[in-house]
């Protein structure tokens, strides 16, 4: 499978731990980058952020127009049709994402899956399957997509994955209650989610970000 292009920024010298952070839709690597000075505490060991490109694809809730996207989506309502080859061609394009930090040192227990709305769906549904412990997922005002498939396709080796999941209470787009649905499905399976709420629309914030910090840490600790 050809690699996505990707953004990448390291905080040192021969890094030995990744975050591979996917963006939302209609947007792309750039998009979370600046991010890393105000993330990165100075105690931590040498980090490389990977921000991959989604593919530009047709996009049906903005009426077919081609845009950054790691699925198609047809509407925000958890009733709507989910494009399931679509979700997993782009879990097959995580998992290459993975195998090439695998081939510059980093193993899988040093690699944190990180994404917002669509890339947070991403970062779980990847995470999740994933055959090997990761260090963590970080899921962002977003869900769990095909979410009736997870139960038998999930992987052992990451049952006991640590998942921070932050969300808007005022989420006009991912509305609070579909991530609600899906930690409820995800607490039914045995995982532990570390979930945060914040009162802000579909975004990220400041309070997020330090708890966030606080996250990482313990697990690069």
């Amino acid at each position: 499978m050809n690699l996505l292009p990707t953004v990448e920024r390291e905080t040192g010298a021969a890094p030995r731990h990744s975050i591979i952070w996917l963006h939302g839709l209609g947007a792309d690597g750039n998009d979370f980058a600046p991010i890393v000075p105000e993330l990165v505490d100075a105690s931590w060991p040498a980090l490389r952020f990977v921000f991959p490109h989604a593919p530009v694809q047709p996009v049906s809730i903005n009426g077919g127009v081609p845009m950054r996207a790691w699925y198609d989506i047809h509407g925000f309502d958890a009733r709507a049709p989910q494009d399931e080859a679509g979700i997993r061609r782009a879990i097959e394009a995580v998992e290459a994402l993975i195998a090439r930090e695998h081939e510059r040192g980093v193993p899988s227990e040093r690699i944190v899956l990180a994404g917002f709305s669509q890339g947070g769906a991403i970062a779980l549904s990847a995470g999740l399957r994933h055959a090997q412990p990761l260090a963590g997922i970080v899921a962002l005002s977003t869900y769990l997509p095909i979410s009736a498939t997870l139960a038998p396709e999930r992987s052992a080796a990451n049952a006991q994955v640590p998942i921070f999941w932050g969300h808007g209470s005022a989420d006009p787009i991912v509305v609070l209650q579909r991530g609600l649905d899906s930690r409820v499905l995800l607490e039914g399976l045995g995982y532990t989610v570390d979930w945060h709420t914040y009162p802000m629309p579909h975004s990220v914030c400041a309070e997020e970000i330090d708890d966030l910090r606080r996250w990482l840490g313990a697990r690069l600790a």
